[in-house]
């Protein structure tokens, strides 16, 4: 049994309370490590010692911000499998997704942002002949980061990345779900001597902790990523504080095939638009909306490649979706698959717990990849986050009855068109609200390139210059001549 503690001005820090947390490896449904239950006093003390670290962090060369980020992607790199076990076991998904995809991407977050500011372009504005003005950006102070369970280290260095670049100190929680990566970043901070009080990590509930980051007077900036109705809460208690926000919240994503699509070719990455890390990714392509002219065709195939999916043991080389995160979510993933039955859809693939997972896995959380056919795209199941192995197949008539479907829920943050009419596509593309669209691919992601929703899936936009401005504050110097 591990014993996990808050890393607060580079210290291993109990809880205040004295309380802890049980923490479950999702794949086995055990406990194996207590986590530290935190409060009001921790978040007190960990936005203190972020406070006296501001002055000197954001003071620092830029280039020795750079060498340190840079030296803890180093060590993230050369502990790469130590990492991807532990995420594995944390959150339940495959050792091999981890490693080749979700740690990797974590060094390469904090290597993308420790270059960014040795590159950053000034801003020049010239007011005909009577004055110059320079824009200088600056820290605005204080961070609170605060990252969902699906990709824990993924997305909290993600977070953390920016607001460390820039010149912000950070307090920063993790998924109480999934704490161990967060934890072991922690332990590299001080391994690479990144000083004291510039990172501050504080586990606990969003209830205990989340809520007391965004309510501390000294955070001034609020970056947060999980779902809608905690996005709404943060929001109504930073707004009266004017405090910066930035919100990635949930989604209901739409794949759309259209008439012309070699959907045979592109078949592995539809599925696994639609399956990948159990489909926990608020990029997920969990609506599937079809050209009738080629329904029929289109749901074979996807059908049959999706049943060769191996649900297993997260340790196994050949698992292709691991284990729920929670017996919570996976009771709610089970009660959308009920619900879609009472409105009339039929299952066409899965649709109950997974069997068959191993001896070692017998009493943990795992879901069959579900297929579900002949709901209205206007129902509950097709329209309401799932964010599970749980898609549903929609028929429409053309493109443009295509993009109505899409656009037909409450969220806006990604999207995946599959053709060969390039130009139509791209018409297409301008019409979908989200704010991510891809064209005959998924999940391919430049870091420069802006990053977030419409609608319920959010509020702000994260990556490249996004991120970098807005962890700072814009200053205009006007000079007269």
């Amino acid at each position: 049994m591990q014993t996990l503690t808050h890393f607060i001005n580079n210290q291993d820090v109990a809880s205040a309370g004295g309380a802890s947390l049980d923490v479950f490896e999702p794949a086995t449904g055990e406990v194996y490590a207590q986590l530290p239950d935190g409060d009001q006093r921790d978040v007190a003390r960990a936005a203190d010692a972020a406070k006296a670290a501001f002055p000197a962090w954001s003071q620092l060369p830029d280039s020795e911000r750079s060498r340190l980020m840079m030296a803890i992607a180093d060590r993230i790199e050369q502990r790469a499998e130590e990492f991807a076990e532990a995420e594995s076991r944390d959150q339940g998904k495959p050792v091999a997704l981890a490693r080749t995809i979700e740690i990797p991407r974590a060094a390469a977050n904090l290597r993308f942002f420790a270059g960014a500011i040795l590159h950053e372009r000034g801003e020049f504005y010239r007011t005909d002949d009577r004055a110059i003005n320079y824009v200088l950006r600056q820290p605005r102070g204080v961070a609170g980061c605060i990252s969902p369970w699906n990709l824990p280290l993924y997305l909290f260095t993600w977070k953390i990345a920016p607001a460390l670049a820039t010149g912000n100190t950070v307090v920063a929680k993790p998924s109480e779900l999934t704490p161990w990566t967060a934890w072991m970043l922690g332990q590299v901070c001080r391994d690479v001597k990144l000083p004291p009080g510039v990172l501050n990590i504080v586990h606990g509930t969003g209830k205990n902790v989340g809520h007391e980051i965004v309510a501390h007077p000294d955070v001034s900036t609020i970056s947060f990523t999980g779902g809608t109705a905690t996005g709404a809460s943060i929001a109504s208690t930073a707004a009266p504080m004017f405090k910066k926000v930035s919100l990635e919240m949930g989604g209901k994503n739409a794949t759309i095939i259209c008439d012309d699509a070699d959907f045979t070719k592109a078949m592995p990455t539809i599925v696994r638009s639609a399956f990948q890390n159990q489909g926990e990714i608020c990029l997920c392509g969990s609506r599937i909306i079809v050209h009738r002219a080629v329904l029929k065709k289109f749901t074979e195939q996807f059908v049959a490649t999706a049943s060769s999916l191996i649900t297993g043991d997260p340790k196994a080389a050949n698992t292709d979706m691991g284990a729920i995160v929670s017996e919570q979510h996976l009771q709610k993933i089970e009660s959308y698959v009920t619900l879609a039955k009472m409105e009339g859809g039929k299952v066409a693939l899965g649709g109950n717990r997974a069997k068959g997972v191993g001896q070692r896995c017998r009493n943990g959380w795992f879901h069959e990849p579900t297929v579900i056919v002949g709901l209205s795209p206007s129902c509950h199941t097709a329209t309401e986050e799932i964010f599970g192995p749980v898609v549903t197949i929609h028929g429409v008539d053309d493109h443009g009855e295509a993009v109505q479907v899409a656009n037909c829920t409450k969220y806006g943050l990604a999207c995946s068109v599959w053709g060969r009419d390039i130009e139509r596509l791209h018409r297409m593309a301008a019409k979908i609200d989200a704010g991510v669209i891809w064209i005959n691919t998924w999940m391919l992601r430049d870091l420069r390139t802006p990053f977030g929703g419409m609608k319920q899936s959010g509020v702000g936009r994260e990556g490249g210059d996004e991120a970098l401005r807005f962890f700072t504050e814009a200053k205009n110097v006007c000079v007269g001549w």
